[in-house]
């Protein structure tokens, strides 16, 4: 058998059927002699198909991407000179540069918008003339840098979603590691849940609805 797989090796399984069919690659046989031919014919076609799947190549496992995000780490130290608002600041490094900083994972009301002015205080209360250190993987489309901002061994924007000052900002949550992930969602619900801050509010707006809502407002406003 497996010389006739070799010698079959290559081709269509229709050719081979045709080859098989012809009188050339059977033996001899009268019209009483059918049923022999039809069996081996079988046989034959069942070696075919047994030894394609045995000695069919195992298809090659996808590899995982490589994680390139330790790759663009950056951490910066100094004291926070300015609070724009809930969720960013400026700090000032040793050689005397400033960096705004765009608190990672949290969206904090704008400062137009109910609780911005207290959720700009209680950012400045926590961390304004202090030390502090940020973690930053990214730079965002207004060129601030976005990350993590630790003082006193705290998590600062963690803290600003836990006084109710700043929604987990759910739409960029996969650029989270996942204990933080958790961290900040149950650190929201909690804070819902004891109506702190904005959550004394019946029907609080998030941030990237109330933004939505202005551009569209100043887009109809200049329309007309």
């Amino acid at each position: 058998m497996l010389a006739i797989r070799k010698k079959f090796s290559g081709f269509s399984w229709a050719a081979i059927i045709e080859r098989l069919s012809s009188p050339t690659n059977l033996p001899s046989v009268d019209q009483s002699g059918l049923r022999f031919r039809q069996n081996f014919l079988r046989l034959v076609i069942c070696t075919l198909v047994v030894g394609t799947s045995c000695t069919k190549r195992p298809e090659p496992k996808p590899q995982s991407l490589p994680i390139t995000v330790e790759a663009n780490r950056q951490t910066l130290s100094g004291p926070v000179v300015a609070v724009a608002d809930g969720d960013t600041i400026t700090l000032l490094d040793s050689s005397n540069t400033q960096h705004r900083i765009r608190l990672e994972g949290i969206d904090a009301p704008e400062s137009h918008q109910a609780f911005g002015s207290r959720s700009k205080q209680n950012l400045s209360d926590l961390i304004y003339g202090k030390e502090v250190t940020v973690i930053s993987y990214k730079t965002d489309q207004y060129g601030r840098l976005v990350g993590k901002i630790l003082s006193g061994g705290r998590d600062i924007n963690l803290e600003q979603v836990r006084d109710g000052m700043a929604w987990h900002y759910k739409e960029y949550e996969r650029e989270q590691t996942p204990t933080d992930r958790e961290l900040y969602a149950k650190a929201e619900d909690e804070a819902r849940a004891a109506r702190r801050g904005l959550w004394a509010d019946p029907d609080p707006i998030e941030p990237s609805r109330f933004r939505r809502e202005q551009r569209e407002e100043r887009s109809s406003r200049r329309r007309n």
